[in-house]
């Protein structure tokens, strides 16, 4: 995946430090951050008075952002401010991701129409036998939500069956629905077409597979971990009835999305053969023919509109703030009692989660916070594979563990059962915040401050 366009946020990020003028870079300015503020007050105060933190869309927050950063910027006349507003919304860094997106969005609706999810969750609950159950659905969980994706659509596939099981093993139902939640992160933060996963990347500059291996090493034993408080606490259950047959063909395109990922195959073309293998399937199956396969592509791309729009306006607002000299700014002030890696690091941590509490989205948060986070990087010597598994990893803990949070939800939803009483047995997100605090604490790596 040596490939240019994972160098072009590296070279980016270059060019408008050198381009951005010196009276610019104020060492005290507020006023130059104030655009991330308005968004979100205007988010928070909304979702507070209308008592829905999903009512209000994060688009209408980030516009409205948007035009009060073109107002405050000091760039010159109206044109000129829109033009670097617009030089943000549409770098090359930011379109690269809104194709990425509306591959993985075309990928994910052509595999949704075939079948594919449903093989998928007939192949792992076909393995699970009564005693492990609770291991099992986490599992599932983990292998599906790596191969969608997305942890709302994991927990959207598997939540019904958990709901089904529960009983006649003689389980909580906010327990196996807990398993199919944590399993859901998991999977969601090591995807290769997942949204978080292509937001980490992109915004630090670093190849998925880099960022797949430095997650993985934090993930798996905090999946091991679980997995067996779930044996433990599952051991007493009744053996339940799975289904007969599964169709392993409609399996295959997670399958070749997953292998072609990880052997280092560039995501675009992974995606872009994931299409074309949901196409060949369906057509060969009659699940659809060739307007059908064009309307699934359609509908899949735009399922990522919003999150496309949000990404262009956190783009456009994000260059106003660096040309006003904000990111230096911030970047002096989240550092100046840092001194060394793991200081650093501590303050990615918390200036993702901190957005992710604000926003409930932890791709918005990923996407709002990475350049800061790279500058931090820089600044320290720190690995930009390491600051996207970081802020993948945090963002995802928060978002599991939030009440309003759409994954909780949705399970909530679809299980009957109150948030609070799933948080309460949600046990992945607390283990990996652990095991990633200690990495953070006791992990060999650079300790003094990089070198101007």
């Amino acid at each position: 995946m040596t490939v240019t366009p994972y160098r072009y946020l590296r070279e980016l990020g270059r060019t408008l430090s050198q381009h951005r003028p010196r009276s610019l870079r104020p060492h005290n300015n507020w006023m130059s951050l104030s655009p991330l503020a308005v968004f979100l007050i205007v988010y928070l105060v909304s979702s507070i008075v209308a008592g829905d933190f999903y009512r209000v869309p994060i688009v209408s927050a980030f516009l409205i952002a948007a035009v009060y950063a073109i107002a405050i910027s000091r760039g010159g006349d109206l044109d000129r401010r829109v033009a670097i507003f617009s030089e943000g919304a549409g770098s090359k860094s930011v379109l690269l991701m809104i194709w990425i997106f509306v591959l993985a969005g075309a990928f994910a609706s052509t595999a949704r129409q075939i079948g594919a999810v449903d093989a998928t969750v007939a192949l792992t609950t076909s393995l699970l036998p009564g005693k492990l159950l609770l291991a099992g659905m986490f599992v599932a969980s983990c292998l599906v939500s790596m191969a969608v994706g997305t942890s709302v659509g994991t927990i959207a596939a598997l939540m019904p069956i958990a709901a089904g099981v529960a009983g006649p093993a003689g389980f909580d139902i906010a327990l196996v629905a807990a398993a199919i939640t944590g399993g859901a992160f998991f999977g969601d933060n090591l995807s290769f077409i997942s949204d978080t996963t292509i937001a980490a990347t992109r915004t630090q500059g670093c190849k998925m597979s880099e960022k797949f291996k430095a997650n993985f090493a934090l993930a798996l034993p905090a999946a091991v971990i679980v997995c067996v408080i779930y044996i433990l606490l599952g051991s007493g259950a009744a053996e339940i009835q799975t289904q007969d047959s599964v169709n392993i063909v409609k399996v295959l395109p997670y399958l070749a999305v997953i292998i072609l990922a990880v052997s280092g195959v560039n995501v675009m073309v992974v995606l872009l053969l994931g299409i074309v293998i949901n196409g060949v399937i369906g057509f060969v199956s009659g699940d659809f023919g060739w307007v059908g396969y064009l309307e699934s592509i359609g509908a899949g791309i735009a399922g990522m509109g919003d999150l496309i729009i949000v990404t262009m306006l956190a783009g456009g607002v994000l260059e106003i703030i660096r040309y006003n000299g904000g990111i230096d700014f911030a970047v002096a002030l989240l550092t100046s009692r840092i001194r060394g890696r793991r200081g650093a690091e501590f303050s990615i941590a918390a200036l993702v989660c901190l957005a992710n509490l604000c926003t409930a989205n932890n791709t918005i948060a990923i996407i709002s916070t990475g350049e800061i986070a790279k500058n931090i990087t820089e600044k320290y010597g720190l690995k930009p594979r390491r600051t996207a598994s970081l802020l993948d990893t945090f963002s995802c803990i928060v978002q599991g563990i939030l009440p309003y949070g759409a994954q909780m939800l949705m399970a909530a939803g679809l299980a009957g059962v109150g948030t609070l009483s799933i948080i309460k047995y949600l046990y992945y997100p607390l283990v990996l915040f652990i095991i990633t605090c200690v990495s953070i604490l006791f992990v060999k790596g650079k300790t003094e401050v990089k070198k101007a």
